[in-house]
């Protein structure tokens, strides 16, 4: 019955879309409860005061478009607590949002976050590998922007994908201090006119990391501020449902144009790396039962050291030691403990096999099943 719930409400959102208007508008038009992660990028009320030049006299091709001018930091104050309010009421009790912005407003928005009842679970430094310099040569070259990821409650159980983050991090632990290149070269979209379709575009594998490790294949992510459309580019390609909001009409065509060119990844391609503790528990006495390893076959320890037989019950038997794969494994080696599935192994076609291998055997086929 949850199930066909979730199916209904899912099927009520306009997924895979670029919907055009005001994003509080649009937000409050869509179901409660209904989106998994949102990804916002709004306006970072940059305060410009006149035209910024290169040190050759050139012109900065600065964010001093209308979208990002705010009368008042009242105003924009209140802009940020009616998006946010908007926000909250669309996700789901697991769901979690992401906020990016700059010194110029992340404070003022991470306080508006707090109010509205989400609960902060790690602001993210992204450090930019190729900042733009600091022209006017005044103060320090602003080198990066501060991301804000959050749950909807402080009983939320959102998504994080730890043992994946840490794989994309050559195996050690995901730091919240992120080394990622702007968006430049051949990523960075141009207008007819050869100029940049987006001032503030940002970089693909800001938001591959973002969605990896914090959203799931099938999960819908809503970004109110669509503009260029990095988000939905991103969630298509790793098999996500995007829904986008961008009143800007120019920003929508350019969005459309390039998520039309992208192409989902395919199924395998999807699947992440799990902790363990998320894996199906597999008996080994169930690759008995399967036979495939039977009574009276021998393990041999993965160190060449001992043996040990195979009996019906799924149980081992070496010397006087009888019991399970890690306790007989454990008394052999006079240690505490023993993770029987990479100690034991079996020989196939001469080739010494730890049986972990055929649990993945059998947790694939459950997967699939």
């Amino acid at each position: 019955m949850a199930t066909d719930k979730a199916a209904g409400a899912r099927s009520a959102l306009p997924l895979d879309q670029i919907l055009s208007g005001d994003c509080i508008d649009v937000m409050n038009s869509l179901p409660a409860n209904s989106v998994d992660l949102i990804f916002a990028d709004p306006p970072y009320n940059l305060q410009l005061k006149g035209e910024l030049h290169r040190p050759d006299n050139s012109k900065v091709d600065a964010v001093d478009d209308a979208w990002d001018q705010f009368s008042s930091f009242r105003a924009y104050d209140k802009f940020s607590r009616a998006w946010l309010k908007a926000a909250h009421r669309i996700l789901k009790p697991d769901g979690a949002i992401w906020v990016i912005g700059s010194y110029h407003n992340i404070f003022r928005v991470g306080a508006a976050l707090q109010d509205q009842g989400y609960w902060i679970l790690n602001d993210v430094v992204w450090r930019k590998s190729n900042p733009m310099p600091n022209f006017r040569g005044k103060r320090l070259t602003n080198a990066h922007e501060t991301m804000i990821w959050a749950a909807k409650s402080d009983s939320g159980k959102y998504t994080f994908n730890y043992e994946a983050l840490k794989e994309l991090n050559e195996g050690t632990q995901m730091r919240s201090d992120w080394v990622i290149p702007i968006c430049n070269g051949n990523e960075r979209l141009k207008d007819a006119n050869g100029q940049k379709a987006h001032p503030t575009q940002k970089p693909e594998a800001l938001l591959h990391r973002v969605l990896v490790g914090s959203s799931k294949p099938g999960d819908v992510i809503l970004d109110p501020f669509f503009g260029s459309g990095t988000t939905g580019a991103v969630a298509k390609r790793l098999g996500r449902h995007f829904i986008g909001i961008e009143r800007e009409a120019k920003y929508r065509k350019v969005a459309e144009a390039r998520i039309a060119k992208i192409r989902r990844h395919d199924r395998d391609a999807l699947e992440v790396t799990q902790p363990k503790r998320a894996e199906p528990r597999v008996p080994f006495g169930h690759l008995v039962e399967r036979g495939m390893l039977t009574p009276g076959d021998q393990l041999h320890s993965f160190n060449g050291r001992y043996k040990a037989k195979v009996r019906a019950d799924g149980t081992l038997v070496a010397h006087d030691a009888r019991g399970s794969i890690h306790q007989v494994g454990a008394i052999l080696e006079g240690a505490p403990s023993c993770n029987g599935w990479t100690y034991w192994c079996f020989n196939r076609d001469g080739q010494k096999m730890p049986i972990d291998v055929l649990r993945q055997q059998v947790r694939s086929e459950m997967r699939e099943n």
